[in-house]
């Protein structure tokens, strides 16, 4: 794998996770794992548990909710593939310090700040770092549309940070029922 950036996105439990760290152990090279999830109660402290037990001891791992592009220059050490697990938690994490769940009062262009300046940091240490970089995330576009203010803006951000992601990644893959299927770089968008 020479140096690229490859996104993988999809639905929930669509094998997201799987793949990246299936690419990554192709690549024999150190790996830098960076974890955005939070143990805020115990059913997610479980499923970090599980997460953790299925990377391999060998790599290194970045617990880190937000500032990750930071947080990664810092750490990547000799580390040649970063996995990011994933934007979705990262965005939620962002979206968490800024607004009140329990109402629909939301400062929504200030959480759109924080959320483009954190991806904007993301893509910056993309481009510095010299490793690749498999980053994981959510679809949630081609969902309902969600009942009340927080969850449009949620959906509305992340479809956002996807976005400018999907523009920086030379290849991205769109995992369906644990099958990656390869969207960019792509073959012919003439008609």
């Amino acid at each position: 794998m020479s140096k690229m950036c490859i996104l993988i996105i999809g639905g929930a439990r669509s094998g997201k996770s799987s793949f990246a760290q299936e690419l990554a152990l192709k690549s024999g090279e150190p790996v830098l794992f960076v974890a955005t999830a939070e143990a805020s109660d115990e059913e997610m402290r479980h499923r970090i548990e599980e997460h953790q037990r299925a990377r391999p001891s060998a790599w290194s791992t970045l617990e880190v909710t937000t500032h990750i592009g930071r947080e990664i220059l810092q750490k990547i050490d000799e580390s040649q593939v970063v996995i990011i697990d994933c934007i979705t938690l990262l965005v939620n994490n962002i979206f968490s310090q800024y607004s009140h769940q329990n109402t629909e009062q939301i400062d929504a262009p200030l959480i759109e700040k924080k959320l483009t300046d954190e991806i904007s940091e993301l893509v910056e240490c993309i481009n510095q770092v010299d490793a690749n970089f498999i980053i994981v995330t959510n679809e949630v576009g081609t969902g309902l549309v969600p009942a009340n203010k927080v969850g449009r803006l949620y959906r509305d951000l992340l479809g956002k940070a996807n976005q400018i992601l999907a523009q920086r990644a030379d290849k991205i893959y769109l995992m369906v029922a644990g099958l990656p299927l390869p969207i960019k770089p792509a073959k012919d968008f003439s008609v």
